[in-house]
């Protein structure tokens, strides 16, 4: 019989990676965001990333071809066109979702 204090697990200090959402993941991976950011913040500037003009394209060109229309792909499209812009288009992006935030 094992004692009762032995069954109890301490509980955990940290949060798992998978508790953490997918667009919150992309977005803190290629520097839009802070990794402190609250989950309900990092949706709605996953939006306007998903909104851009150049994502948009880039995203397109994606699902093109691989023919992806549920929405787990749409996450999966748009971090496929993230990880296809260059530093400088990023660092553009970050600066017109900043400036939609400000108005």
């Amino acid at each position: 019989m094992k004692h009762p204090k032995q069954s109890k697990r301490a509980p955990p200090t940290h949060q798992s990676p998978l508790a953490v959402p997918s667009y919150h993941r992309i977005l803190v991976k290629h520097g839009l965001i802070e990794k402190t950011l609250s989950f309900p913040d990092a949706y709605k500037v996953f939006l306007k990333v998903g909104a851009d003009p150049e994502v948009q394209k880039l995203r397109d060109k994606v699902e093109r071809g691989n023919k992806m229309k549920h929405v787990p792909a749409l996450y999966l499209a748009t971090a496929m066109a993230l990880q296809g812009m260059t530093k400088p288009e990023l660092e553009g992006l970050k600066s017109r979702i900043e400036e939609k935030r400000v108005r």
